[in-house]
């Protein structure tokens, strides 16, 4: 009697087991998109700054949880979106992996594996075979880091490890939205019986700055509010002042000049948000809205006119810091988090939100516990990083900029002096608080793998010249007409 008691409760356990498992499957996990801008700082948004207008992403994040500290970890050079959009696909530390992601598996290529229907489109600064292991299908696909607006050259993914001929398309916002809502909307009609990962990257905010005409005329130039920290030059060559991005506007930055880019990546942001809204009344329209986890970010965040830089090639929180908002089921409604949390995190946090195990290859923090009310944070620091001319660390309250080339240190306390203007690491009573944190920068780097030494065996100049440098300035080929003209006199 007592064997066949115990088979019973066997056969209950077993039916439970199983019963959980199906609840696991694949189609009864949400679908997932990512909606990826470039070069947008994380104050660049509606609900962060009443100047620019973004409707549609203040609705997601009114409808879920914002992140106020989002950071890319840095780069290894100027186009910081590429290392940047490695991390992002696959949860690894700046310095642990290719631009190239060769060698390891990717979040879509994961998902794909394991029951995701998986697409791609835009920005994919990061070679074609990382997209083709990525992604089962994609639509109006940019190789490149930047193009013209109104003329994108694009691609098609047409077979395993094939794309079609490349053609040019415009508005880049547009088109890149028209192939995520085609995907859909195909979706849609199918059987629904994988959920979706959708990746739409788009170019906007990234230079050359010129939005529709309708978008232009939103905002009046000389109405645009200057940067708190706005400064003509920087106080000293930080190693990255001739970079492509810092050519965009005269040496010294006029403050006609940075309105006038202001109000021009105004409008190219308020013109993807549009796009943005289209993608989300399709998912709307065609049920799919309130399964669908969606996260909005940007690869990292821009000067534009903060500290007399225009570029991404610093340390300082406008060039390090995205906006980062996550909606959907199981997200709660119009919360913020103050946490410190990487693009990287976003790799493990999503496979938490869906019920998936973690990847032991992932360094990426798991921050779904924050958004689930479980932890406050999941770090207590964080490091950024780039090229070998610059490393910093920050806490909740001060930040360190170590610059090796230049034996020089910046301390900021961010509760007073949230701009970074004024540096406090020259004062006694801040020498052993510049110590330990040397230190923690250490620890850091050999977390991370970085092994640059913080002080340089020769010693560079702080010297800029600003009016050779002016000289020098030359436009890139990707910038039309309405630019040289205005930025370039014509040249």
């Amino acid at each position: 009697m007592q064997y066949f008691k115990s088979t019973k409760l066997i056969f209950i356990l077993l039916i439970i087991v199983g019963y959980n498992l199906q609840a696991q499957t694949p189609k009864d996990r949400p679908n997932i998109l990512i909606i990826f801008s470039d070069d947008q700082r994380a104050d660049a948004v509606g609900y962060e700054n009443e100047y620019v207008k973004t409707p549609n992403i203040d609705r997601l994040a009114a409808s879920g949880m914002k992140f106020t500290n989002m950071y890319c970890m840095g780069a290894d050079g100027g186009a910081v979106c590429v290392p940047s959009r490695a991390m992002l696909m696959t949860g690894k530390y700046v310095h642990k992996v290719r631009n190239d992601m060769k060698g390891v598996e990717t979040m879509p290529q994961m998902l794909g594996k394991n029951g995701y229907v998986t697409f791609g489109t835009g920005k994919w600064h990061n070679k074609r075979p990382s997209f083709n292991k990525s992604f089962q299908q994609g639509n109006t696909i940019l190789f490149a880091g930047m193009s013209d607006h109104f003329n994108v050259p694009v691609v098609d993914k047409i077979g395993d490890g094939k794309f079609s001929e490349e053609r040019t398309v415009g508005h880049s916002s547009e088109v890149f939205a028209d192939a995520a809502i085609d995907f859909l909307n195909d979706y849609a009609k199918g059987d629904r019986s994988k959920p979706f990962f959708t990746y739409v990257a788009f170019t906007a905010s990234h230079d050359p700055r010129t939005p529709p005409k309708e978008y232009l005329d939103m905002y009046n130039e000389e109405g645009m509010p200057l940067p708190p920290n706005y400064l003509p030059v920087h106080l000293f060559n930080n190693g990255e002042m001739n970079h492509r991005d810092e050519r965009l506007a005269a040496y010294p930055r006029s403050t006609k000049d940075i309105k006038s880019s202001i109000a021009e990546y105004y409008g190219l942001i308020s013109h993807m948000d549009a796009q943005i809204g289209r993608i989300l009344e399709t998912l709307r329209t065609q049920g799919l809205l309130e399964n669908t986890i969606i996260v909005y970010t940007s690869d990292h965040g821009l000067a534009l006119g903060s500290h007399g830089l225009l570029g991404k090639q610093s340390l300082y929180e406008h060039s390090m810091k995205s906006p980062f908002v996550i909606t959907g089921p199981g997200i709660p409604v119009n919360k913020q988090s103050d946490a410190m949390v990487y693009l990287l995190d976003i790799y493990p946090t999503l496979l938490d939100l869906i019920g998936m195990p973690a990847m032991d290859s992932v360094d990426g923090a798991d921050f779904a516990p924050i958004i689930r009310g479980e932890k406050a944070e999941t770090r207590n620091s964080l490091y950024t990083t780039f090229t070998k001319n610059m490393r910093a660390v920050r806490g909740n309250r001060w930040k360190l900029i170590r610059y090796p080339a230049l034996r020089h240190t910046q301390l900021f306390d961010l509760a007073s002096d949230p701009y970074e203007l004024n540096n406090v690491a020259a004062l006694p009573e801040n020498q052993e608080r510049v110590e330990q944190m040397m230190d923690l920068l250490k620890e850091w780097q050999q977390e991370t793998g970085d092994t640059l030494p913080l002080t340089a065996s020769e010693k560079q100049s702080m010297a800029f010249d600003v009016m050779a440098a002016e000289k020098r300035r030359k436009p890139d080929g990707h910038q039309p007409e309405y630019i040289l003209k205005k930025y370039f006199n014509g040249k």
